[in-house]
């Protein structure tokens, strides 16, 4: 009981802090505003003229390059490895033999599944005729099919771990690590063998904001380039855009990137994308600062010019490109908004420019 009190106690004081503060910060922002009023009869604020500008959508984004496919190769059976017939650093093909494992005991289960399916195909055979006489029931041939069935897919398993006692590789590539040597046992729970990679083509991933990922699409091609190879060009096209933003806001974007002859690129080095647009057409743009409180609000304040007085605007924004917002609706070129202070302006506020 004693402790459930001492808590609530904690409680109501941290509570109680807590208004103190909130009241004192409300009570100095006010001494500030009224300071300022009475000093000099008006709000010191910042502001920008209504423009109509050419809109630039071209914008750079960097990010790594990443392997087009990365495998992680592992064992299939049981076994000792017997022979490795690439290095890393080697280049490989699909179906290429990587390695081998000692298959012996692979082979014997092979041949008795082999035994087993054969003697299950004889027992069918006198089933079948057993049945034709009458020796048989219908139930009993069913169970001889059926044995013979069992027996043949145990026959395709053993055959396909034999085949898999030659380690190929899936994709073409190069043998990035080498996990195995000669002599090593590996199991069929998945022992690691190798590393490939295939860099003939390269992932670039980048991450863009909302409003550069509004402008792009699958398949737009990019530029690319690397700064370990300035003079060399990479081109590429978008594969993929995230349908959702990260925790930073952003949206992941991966570009697929033709690797040259010479396969320049690594997976991992840094690259540059550049995004390069139509020419478009001349828009109102203001400082995003302009909005009070977020671009989502469409609200401003305008100063009006004859008064020096701040009044509100409602207006309708549209594309957020960097440190400008595009106006569609609510202002005319020539109008002055109110880039800063508006914390401390209300409608018909005086205002004093500061340049």
């Amino acid at each position: 009981m004693k402790r459930v009190i001492t808590i609530i106690i904690v409680v109501v004081v941290i509570l109680a802090a807590i208004f103190y503060i909130l009241n004192n910060n409300k009570k100095k922002a006010q001494e500030t505003t009224d300071f300022i009023a009475k000093g000099s009869g008006a709000v010191a604020v910042k502001a920008a003229n209504v423009e109509r500008k050419e809109v630039n959508l071209d914008f750079t984004a960097n990010g790594n390059f990443a392997p087009q496919q990365e495998l992680n190769f592992l064992s299939e059976n049981a076994g000792r490895v017997t022979k490795i017939y690439v290095s890393e650093g080697d280049r490989v093909s699909k179906g290429q033999v990587l390695a081998r494992i000692d298959a012996e005991i692979i082979n014997t289960d092979r041949e008795t599944a082999e035994a087993a399916y054969q003697n299950a195909v004889k027992d069918e055979a006198r089933y079948q005729s057993s049945y034709a006489t009458g020796g048989v029931t219908q139930q009993q041939l069913d169970q001889a099919k059926l044995a013979t069935q069992n027996a043949k897919l145990r026959l395709q398993a053993s055959q396909r771990r034999l085949s898999d006692a030659n380690i190929k590789s899936p994709i073409n590539g190069i043998v990035n690590k080498k996990y195995i040597e000669v002599g090593a046992f590996v199991t069929a729970q998945g022992t690691q063998l190798f590393e490939l990679v295939d860099v003939s083509k390269l992932k670039l991933k980048v991450n863009v904001n909302e409003g550069q990922v509004a402008n792009l699409k699958n398949g737009d091609a990019v530029q690319i380039q690397s700064s370990v190879f300035p003079t060399e060009k990479f081109s590429g096209k978008v594969t993929f855009i995230a349908s959702k933003a990260d925790e930073t806001l952003n949206f992941p974007i991966e570009i697929e990137v033709a690797n040259n002859t010479k396969s320049s690129l690594k997976a991992g080095m840094y690259g540059t994308a550049v995004f390069k647009f139509p020419k478009q057409a001349p828009a109102i743009l203001v400082p995003r600062t302009s909005f009070v409180g977020s671009v989502s609000s469409n609200e401003v304040y305008v100063l009006n010019k004859s008064k020096n007085t701040a009044e509100t605007r409602k207006v309708v924004s549209g594309r957020i490109l960097g440190d400008n917002v595009e106006i569609l609706e609510g202002l005319k070129e020539g109008e002055t908004v109110i880039t800063s202070g508006q914390i401390n302006l209300t409608e018909g506020t005086p205002v004093t420019i500061i340049k």
